[in-house]
């Protein structure tokens, strides 16, 4: 509301001195949360499920054994290979035997070259079918094995598809349950391929500092509540969506209390840049002429109200980041508007403006605050209205 008369035909008004500042540009994008690693556990081998090892929806480790698969026909395989290859090993020592004691006659002219040959064939062959066994074994002890299932990697598991007793076949499309890191949690956004080419362009042309690599980034929850934990970028696509004009981006969060989950609706705050010596001006000092400028009352050193057309970047907070139209020092009226136009005179009285809110919070002693038609800022409110008018 206004502050109040100055003096006889100076009406007073609240103003905010600007100085150049740095300021950081953030994009408020619409996402969704996901997993970081995601695992769909199935069967790797036929069998009847005998147990499932696990709790529905608790955290589990990597290796944690999740279901059993009845093992008796495996078990009985892998016996057979185990006992195929002993036997197969047996018949080494002979075969080498015969072939050492072949190769002393040799020398001698004892025995025939071919006598030699199908004694080192025979040889070779009792080698190869132990290597054979050995395979056979390996084969049949990682069916084996499979017939425990276990957690591929360490997270949240969903709940289980099949119960003991199902029947299940090695690869089938029937995921028996999932399971997804939460911690960290992926934040999936979408940035406009005109807000990435406007971006570009002001940090080739100075007008923002790129602040590197390791981009910070914020969330705000669907509540309207922000994240404890602050997140980084950790990618952004290579091409844009031909059908949304649209390019990807992607976020990493830490969540240790599992207060994100795979899903939800966020809105990531990610820092763009700085503009440097840039100039923020309240949002509720700036008004719109008839042609759609941005236009701001100004009190100058004389005491006089001018108008001036703002080129206004974006918002920042309750503030309009503004590249033209204000210098350092300028006084902008936020409060009093009503009371005063361009050319006219005007008292200024420095207030604060609350950054949450938007509203004034506080403000100076008026310099006129002892005028018979004036007072201070809490006075001029209570005065009856020819304080307000000024007649």
């Amino acid at each position: 509301m206004p502050a109040g008369m100055g003096g006889v035909g100076r009406p007073e008004v609240g103003v905010v001195t600007l100085h150049p500042q740095s300021v950081a540009i953030t994009a408020e994008l619409p996402g969704r949360t996901a997993a970081s690693l995601v695992a769909e556990v199935r069967p790797q081998v036929d069998g009847i499920i005998q147990q499932r090892l696990f709790q529905e929806g608790a955290e589990v480790v990597a290796g944690q054994p999740l279901y059993l698969i009845d093992p008796a026909s495996y078990q009985a395989a892998y016996d057979s290979a185990v006992a195929a290859q002993q036997k197969a090993e047996a018949a080494v020592p002979t075969a080498q035997a015969k072939f050492d004691r072949y190769s002393g006659l040799l020398k001698q002219n004892v025995v025939s070259k071919q006598d030699y040959d199908d004694a080192a064939a025979t040889l070779a062959q009792a080698q190869a079918d132990v290597a054979s066994a050995k395979a056979s074994v390996e084969t049949a002890k990682i069916s084996l094995n499979r017939t425990s299932i276990t957690a591929p990697i360490a997270g949240r598991i969903d709940k289980s598809t099949l119960t003991p007793g199902a029947l299940v076949t090695a690869n089938q499309e029937t995921v028996l349950t999932t399971i997804r890191s939460l911690d960290p949690i992926n934040v999936d956004v979408t940035q406009s391929s005109t807000n990435l080419l406007n971006l570009r362009q002001a940090i080739n042309e100075g007008r923002l500092k790129f602040s590197g690599t390791n981009v910070s980034v914020k969330l705000k929850l669907d509540n309207g509540t922000i994240y404890a934990q602050n997140g980084k970028l950790e990618f952004a696509g290579a091409n844009v969506d031909q059908s949304t004009g649209t390019f990807a981006l992607r976020a990493q969060f830490p969540n240790p209390d599992r207060l994100l989950l795979p899903g939800m609706y966020v809105r990531a705050i990610v820092e763009e840049g700085v503009a440097q010596n840039s100039f923020l001006v309240p949002q509720r000092g700036v008004t719109r002429d008839p042609k759609g400028q941005a236009t701001a009352m100004v009190v100058n050193a004389q005491g006089k109200v001018e108008q001036r057309t703002l080129s206004v970047r974006n918002s920042v907070g309750n503030n309009w980041l503004v590249d033209s139209g204000v210098g350092d020092g300028d006084r902008v009226i936020v409060e009093g508007l009503q009371l005063v136009r361009a050319g006219g005179d005007a008292a200024a009285v420095e207030v604060t403006i609350d950054e949450t809110t938007g509203e004034i919070k506080d403000r100076e002693q008026s310099s006129a605050s002892a005028a018979p038609a004036g007072g201070n800022a809490a006075g001029a409110a209570k005065q009856p209205a020819s304080g307000a008018t000024g007649n």
